[in-house]
């Protein structure tokens, strides 16, 4: 899931494996949350969705972390490990990774009062996969047999314009037994596809969703701890507490109000006036002396986080970048420990590979030199690949707090490289995904990755595979498919890391994107909150989240 701030993201030196302490823990630097009563309201940070509040159209954090409240999936991730746990499954099983039996607990229900069914999943799966509908999560679903038969390309506003209809409207690979059971085909083998089911596009959709998916979308139904109550456009999204919740993972506090920001430092402010309760970024003129320490004492979390921080670049937008060993000059360029400690008061650790190492299959150091500042080799590389001629430009998100790092990395390559860089904002995360999308953004753009479930695979496969959504790159390579085909049909999870550690070098090899940070969470909330905890995907965990009267 592309994520919009960089500035919570204090980044990561070891796996989570690595550190005695609870990683979840509400302590700041020198105590702890006490703990809150059930009930009460808290106003959080918040930032524009991209699209409506659709499952399968959702693959940012603004809408992300809405949904993650208001939705329940077949599994669930553990707050303190991200290890899978069943939630509406009642088990999922498989004797060769490519034929899955799954099924779901009988009682659970939708905040309408509908039940959830197999139909739930099934029909959901196959409108999310079907081309016409344009569902951005579609790419989830490849793996299950007669998906190719759901896609049509074409041009214009129609996805199926001058190539016709799809061959079929529902894959072959899903099955309802019952109203409990379904089953699960892939073309291919996939070992870790009960590890993928917790991720938001699974979600089951009541009926209400296929009456009118556009309607929907603004006033979403969901099986999860809260319930969507508003959206004021520009402004705030509100969830309640969903009386009629099923699962194991009840809300304890009775409202969340997701207030719009478009300035990190505002919503800081807001913090320290008591206006705002929870602040999932802190914002860089707050890290400096560890201002923010003094100003929150306690009231600041971290965590370790399955997230990766990189500058991508679309050779098809500005082929002027299209050769790698000019990318590659440009990574050399950048001297991230120097930015680091002058933008971050050394709260980040430079990346060295395009994975996190919070998640198995981690290589260390897959990038090499190429990730090492070094101005000499910076200049000889860019000689040796001809030379570059004209400006670059750093495309940042203006809501995020990006300004002064994403200055910092062109002021950095402009000094080794003697090429004029400048960074440039869009307005907000929105905006920016939408250029980026349509291929309007030229020279080098900020991205960043929230891992969608805990698996190497998510931080190589929807990124990077041709056609996925998150491929801003227009990157495609047969080799790096041929990998991941691999390893997903491998049959046991080493042999299949392996194989994802093979991709990994081949993304090593062309350079589509520039890493530059690890993640850990940073976050601060008000007095006003208890038993606060992060979980491993660097969001709050609002459903065991209390308020203090």
């Amino acid at each position: 899931m592309a994520v919009a701030g960089v500035s919570a993201l204090a980044l990561l030196t070891a796996a989570c494996s690595g550190d005695s302490a609870d990683p979840s823990t509400s302590a700041g630097a020198s105590g702890s949350a006490s703990a809150g009563a059930a009930g009460g309201s808290i106003v959080v940070n918040g930032c524009t969705p991209e699209n409506p509040l659709i499952a399968s159209n959702t693959g940012e954090t603004c809408g992300g972390n809405v949904l993650d409240t208001i939705t329940s999936k077949l599994v669930h991730y553990n707050t303190d490990t991200a290890q899978p746990e069943m939630d509406i499954a009642e088990s999922i099983e498989t004797e060769d990774n490519q034929n899955f039996t799954v099924k779901i607990k009988a009682d659970y229900k939708f905040d309408d009062g509908t039940p959830v069914t197999s139909d739930s999943f099934v029909k959901a799966w196959n409108y999310a996969s079907y081309g016409p509908n344009g569902q951005g999560g579609s790419y989830f679903f490849t793996p299950i047999e007669g998906f190719a038969d759901l896609q049509c390309t074409g041009e214009g506003d129609d996805p199926c314009a001058g190539a016709g209809k799809p061959k079929a409207e529902e894959m072959t690979g899903l099955k309802v037994v019952d109203p409990t059971t379904f089953t699960i085909k892939t073309t291919e083998k996939v070992s870790n596809l009960p590890v993928r089911l917790g991720y938001t596009a699974f979600a089951p959709q009541p009926e209400a969703f296929f009456a009118d998916p556009e309607a929907f979308g603004k006033k979403p139904v969901g099986a999860g701890p809260f319930k969507f109550d508003s959206w004021t456009e520009g402004q705030s999204i509100v969830v309640v507490k969903n009386p009629d919740y099923s699962g194991a993972y009840p809300a304890k506090l009775d409202k969340i109000d997701f207030k719009i920001y478009q300035d990190t430092d505002a919503a800081y402010n807001e913090l320290l006036a008591g206006q705002l309760d929870v602040l999932n970024a802190i914002p860089v003129s707050a890290l400096i002396d560890d201002k923010y320490k003094t100003d929150l004492g306690e009231r600041t979390s971290q965590r370790e986080t399955g997230v990766i921080q990189y500058v991508g670049i679309n050779p098809k937008a500005d082929p002027s970048l299209a050769n790698p060993e000019i990318r590659r000059a440009i990574s050399m360029a950048i001297d991230r420990e120097a930015i680091n400690k002058a933008i971050f008061n050394g709260t980040r650790v430079s990346a060295a590979g395009w994975v996190s190492p919070v998640v198995d299959g981690f290589q260390e150091n897959v990038c090499g030199e190429s990730c090492v500042f070094d101005a000499a080799k910076a200049k000889a590389a860019l000689d040796a690949a001809g030379g570059y001629t004209g400006k670059l430009t750093l495309t940042y998100n203006g809501d995020g707090d990006h300004k002064a790092w994403t200055e910092a990395t062109c002021n950095s390559i402009k000094a080794a490289l003697s090429i004029e860089c400048t960074a440039t904002p869009k307005v907000d995360f929105k905006t920016f995904l939408t250029d980026l999308g349509e291929e309007k953004i030229k020279g080098m753009f900020r991205m960043g990755w929230v891992m969608d479930y805990p698996s190497i695979e998510n931080f190589l496969a929807p990124i990077y595979t041709a056609g996925a959504d998150s491929n801003y790159f227009a990157y495609d390579n047969p080799a790096f498919g041929k990998a991941l085909q691999e390893a997903a049909a491998a049959p046991s999870l080493d042999e299949a890391n392996a194989k994802y550690q093979e991709a990994e070098k081949v993304i090593s090899a062309d350079f589509p994107t520039i890493p530059m940070y690890y993640g850990k969470a940073t976050m601060g909330f008000s007095e006003k909150v208890g038993d606060f905890k992060i979980t491993p995907f660097g969001n709050p965990d609002y459903a065991s989240m209390t308020a203090k009267s």
